[in-house]
């Protein structure tokens, strides 16, 4: 039974570079959503298969005793493998219609759509659960991304009626215009599992909401 997407909050996503121990990344997932975090996404750009879907099932058993819903970034066959709640698709991954076919109906999709109201719209249209912009501010973990303004957040709320996910450089200090241009979920990576207290941190960008 797929976890139901959250209407707001903060998205924590994973650092991805491959460097965590597994009992670590865990921890940290737990953490991350005792403090408030409602979704979480396991990113890993590694190519080590056996650990990744190792990470991921042991992920998803997290997630869903604590009923936050866990997303694969970019990898559809994996999310369909351990039956994730879930998967992230950007430009180059397989189409929507490819995985909404592969993973069933109930299986949330969100889109990345950078900087463009018409690929928002056009995901939407073919059944997107969720719609990702973004860069909004400087990240180190995407720093050549092209950036979007809060105008252009603003705007797209005024066509998306599905939630939309803010992503890049976001900090509890910068958070709030996003928030009030339209932005219902944050999407975070190192400011949440970059920092010295997951929780903390992820209680920090909870209580914007």
């Amino acid at each position: 039974m797929t976890t139901p997407l959250p209407n707001r909050g903060l998205y924590a996503i994973t650092d991805g570079h491959g460097a965590s121990e597994h009992k670590d990344l865990i921890g940290a997932v737990e953490r991350a959503i005792d403090g408030g975090a409602t979704m979480i996404q396991y990113r890993d750009k590694s190519h080590d298969q056996d650990r990744r879907r190792e990470q991921a099932t042991a992920l998803l058993a997290v997630c869903r005793a604590k009923k936050a819903p866990l997303i694969i970034n970019d990898d559809v066959a994996l999310a369909g493998i351990i039956g994730a709640d879930g998967v992230h698709i950007g430009k180059h991954d397989p189409s929507l219609a490819d995985a909404r076919a592969r993973l069933g109906g109930e299986c949330i999709i969100g889109v990345s759509c950078y900087n463009t109201i018409d690929s928002a719209r056009i995901a939407q249209a073919a059944g997107a659960d969720y719609v990702a912009f973004g860069r909004f501010f400087p990240s180190e973990t995407k720093p050549d991304a092209v950036p979007v303004t809060i105008e252009q957040l603003r705007e797209s709320r005024q066509h998306i009626h599905v939630p939309i996910v803010a992503i890049g450089g976001i900090t509890p200090e910068n958070a709030v215009p996003l928030i009030d241009a339209g932005a219902d979920l944050l999407a975070v990576i190192r400011g949440v599992f970059g920092a010295p207290d997951v929780e903390r941190a992820a209680r920090e960008y909870a209580r914007l909401f």
